[in-house]
């Protein structure tokens, strides 16, 4: 199975295309620029050329995964609309992936459970909880670094990185969802030859961007 996977929740605008087989999982092209001012310019060519760079065409895909967040408005946006503008195109499914989930699968197998955050803006994170295996315990939420109570030691993500004071945890591998996380993420449900869920974006909060007031009406005496 080829599945194209696309993400831009985070700063990192990703794409690339992973053959999947079974457990296993082999990464056969892909693109990443971290630039959180480029989502909606470098999305498509990224996904296009990782496709050119595994020597197979978009008709040779077989799905699309999808990084739904949590994340910023409209970095968001770019890459789900491009995931579901191909798989209408080519009458595939588009599945939905969590992006801390997807960082997630890539953490080095350990014995201590481990949180993944990544930067939400406005000095707060997206986070949620993992056990050892992988398996998520708790989120996703959003939430200030400093209100944010645990006693778990270690944490993924860029938002580790960011705030690692803060919040007291040691800083581990990876930054950022990879192509192969995320269809990691999804691989039970690729497999399993089901519908896909719908592409929803997980937000958690209101976007920045709001509808104007009404203009006051001026009347005159």
């Amino acid at each position: 199975m080829l599945v194209l996977a696309i993400d831009t929740s985070t700063p990192a605008v990703t794409a690339g295309l992973v053959a999947l087989d079974g457990d296993v999982l082999e990464s056969r092209g892909d693109r990443v620029t971290v630039d959180p001012r480029a989502h909606g310019e470098l999305i498509t060519p990224h996904a296009l050329e990782a496709v050119k760079a595994a020597g197979v065409t978009l008709r040779d895909l077989d799905a699309i995964v999808c990084g739904v967040g949590p994340g910023p408005f409209t970095g968001l946006r770019a890459g789900m609309a491009t995931a579901a503008s191909l798989a209408h195109a080519l009458g595939i499914p588009a599945h939905p992936v969590c992006g801390l989930d997807a960082i997630a699968a890539d953490v080095v197998p350990g014995e201590a459970p481990f949180l993944v955050l990544t930067d939400a803006r406005r000095r707060e994170v997206y986070w949620a909880a993992y056990a050892a295996d992988g398996s998520r315990t708790d989120g996703p939420h959003v939430q200030r670094p400093a209100e944010l109570e645990t006693t778990i030691k270690v944490a993924a993500g860029d938002g580790a990185l960011l705030y690692a004071d803060a919040l007291g945890v040691q800083p581990i591998e990876p930054r950022f969802p990879s192509p192969l996380g995320l269809v990691k993420a999804a691989r039970e449900v690729l497999q399993s030859g089901s519908e896909p869920a719908p592409l929803t974006p997980l937000y958690l909060r209101r976007p920045d961007a709001v509808e104007p007031a009404a203009r006051k009406k001026v009347t005159t005496p």
